[in-house]
């Protein structure tokens, strides 16, 4: 027998009471790990999940919470959130469906005696025209005749709407549940044509007034979407409507926690990177427990590579022009503050780029406070590194910066290596490629702050850890960048001739190297000086110094 192919006793040389201990922590490790099962990827039937075992992060014992605590509500939640497979959830609880939740928080806490007949409206697809909204409300009216055996004889909207929950509840001896999912996505397909919208929101507003007349038949009303319009423009006949989007109680409604990373997703865990996952996708908040996006999560355990995959379904264009016509600072995006009243709702006539990126998901909840008693002010800010590079890539065309792989690689590049000579050359030749006529023709030509967020963008779509209006105990550094093992500390200033060398000097000054001096890694100082006249970097000064060398460890014999 070839020596290689001998199989020696695995616990050999080993003392018995050594190899039965090994023996016992080897069948505990392996059998302690649960099976891989099937990513429910675009799944979002409760039915279909749990009858092809698939993971499922258990949300019925909220949905029960929530059901109990009162009758109508409406919640906000970006896009591929999970918001459909709740509404399926709550469906298949008031239909008494008990098998299906087998296992589940709510199999015990349910009254499974009681059914009631529940009426679903979902808007997923696209709808092109008001008048085909009109068609498309009557499609689903009648769906949900022929499912709870009841035959409508008023035709308007409104009619038929009322008159199938009276008989919905006349037919089945219980009063009727309401779920209507992406109640808004009519609107907000049309949302870049005011005119168009309006009469989308005029169709809907025909829908939801129907509620007024029939609360004596309904037992749960819900609903949900991404936006949230003002309740005079569309809800004026659901005055008892109670908002949860930024309710604590309901953060985790849809979206899965960090525990439930650990613990459902536990066998797809090992081989990536943990602390990865969490800078990528975690930090979604509304006033409580913080968030993963489902769909980016499923996807990277299926496809086992990091990549902005909830960004990448769908094309944020109306937002991108609208950042741009607003003048909007890019870097400001990292820490934007606002009012409740600003955040909670829009309308396509008046839109506030804070209240749209943040209830679209490009912004969430950082912090919140109460200065004056009554009046809640929110720190917004990017969720993960996905959206704030992402989003930052998609910006950089509107500021005149076009899409440069290899200058982007060169970048990493000469970031690992600390080449700051290299780094002003290719700033330079970035400021260089904007056209003259775009500077002429675009709003953005006077702004300021528009050599800061092309800046700051470049270094963002990258993915890197870039922290912008960083507070120290001196001042604020107006951007860090921390890559490589290296600290890169970044102030910026407009001058209108030449050089001054005042934005190096600030730094210096203020002592903003000070906060990072204790990671032991070497700080570089740049102060970079763009000419009003020039449109371009005219002054670029650096200075390395290197940190605090980190406490040794005490020996083993001290």
């Amino acid at each position: 027998m070839h020596a290689s192919s001998r199989r020696w006793p695995r616990w050999a040389g080993w003392s018995p009471q050594a190899a039965r201990l090994a023996r016992k922590l080897a069948r505990m490790t392996t059998s302690s790990m649960p099976p891989r099962l099937k990513l429910p990827l675009g799944i979002q039937n409760l039915a279909k999940l749990r009858q092809q075992g698939c993971y499922y992060v258990d949300k019925t014992g909220l949905a029960v919470d929530l059901i109990e605590a009162g009758s109508y509500y409406f919640l906000s939640r970006p896009r591929r959130f999970g918001k459909s497979l709740l509404v399926d959830t709550l469906k298949e609880l008031f239909e008494g469906n008990r098998a299906l939740f087998t296992g589940l928080a709510a199999e015990s806490r349910w009254d499974w005696s009681t059914r009631h007949p529940v009426i679903r409206i979902s808007f997923a697809g696209s709808v092109s025209d008001p008048a085909r909204l009109e068609e498309r409300i009557h499609e689903l009216i009648d769906e949900n005749e022929r499912r709870l055996g009841v035959q409508c004889t008023y035709r308007s909207v409104t009619g038929r709407f009322t008159e199938l929950i009276r008989l919905a509840h006349e037919r089945h001896g219980a009063p009727a549940v309401v779920l209507i999912d992406e109640y808004d996505k009519p609107i907000l397909d049309r949302i870049a044509e005011p005119a168009q919208a309006e009469r989308m929101r005029e169709g809907l507003k025909e829908l939801y007034e129907s509620f007024k007349a029939v609360d004596e038949h309904l037992r749960f009303v819900f609903l949900t979407g991404v936006s949230k319009f003002s309740k005079v423009s569309l809800f004026s006949g659901l005055n008892n409507l109670t908002d949860i989007t930024l309710d604590a109680r309901w953060s985790a409604l849809c979206g899965y926690t960090d525990e439930d990373i650990d613990t459902v997703f536990a066998p797809e865990l090992p081989g990536l990177d943990r602390d990865e996952i969490r800078r990528w996708y975690n930090g979604y908040n509304w006033l409580g427990t913080g968030v993963y996006n489902p769909y980016d999560v499923l996807n990277l355990f299926q496809k086992r590579v990091f990549g902005a995959y909830w960004f990448e379904t769908g094309t944020p264009s109306f937002l991108v022009r609208l950042l741009a016509e607003r003048k909007v600072f890019l870097p400001r995006l990292q820490a934007l503050h606002t009012n409740a009243a600003l955040l909670s709702s829009f309308d396509f006539d008046r839109i506030a780029p804070e209240a749209l990126l943040f209830q679209a998901g490009y912004l969430t909840i950082h912090d919140v406070r109460q200065p004056v008693l009554g009046r809640w002010m929110y720190t917004l800010g990017y969720p993960n590194r996905e959206v704030e590079a992402s989003l930052n890539e998609v910006l950089l065309p509107e500021y005149g910066v076009l899409g440069d792989a290899e200058a982007q690689e060169r970048l990493t590049v000469i970031l690992q290596r600390g080449a700051l000579h290299e780094l002003e050359t290719l700033i330079r030749s970035l400021f260089a490629s904007i056209p003259s006529d775009w500077y002429r023709s675009n709003p953005l030509a006077g702004f300021e702050g528009h050599y800061a967020s092309v800046f700051y963008s470049h270094f963002a779509a990258l993915g890197l850890d870039v922290r912008v209006e960083d507070a120290t105990s001196h001042g604020r550094i107006d951007m860090a960048v921390l890559y490589a093992g290296r600290v890169f500390l970044f102030e910026f200033k407009v001058v209108d001739r030449q050089a001054t060398g005042a934005a190096l000097q600030q730094i210096k000054a203020r002592g903003y190297a000070d906060k990072y001096r204790a990671r032991g890694e070497p700080i570089h100082l740049v102060g970079i000086e763009f000419g009003r006249a020039e449109r371009n970097v005219v002054g670029f000064e650096v200075e390395t110094i290197q940190g605090l060398a980190p406490l040794s460890a005490p020996s083993a014999g001290s």
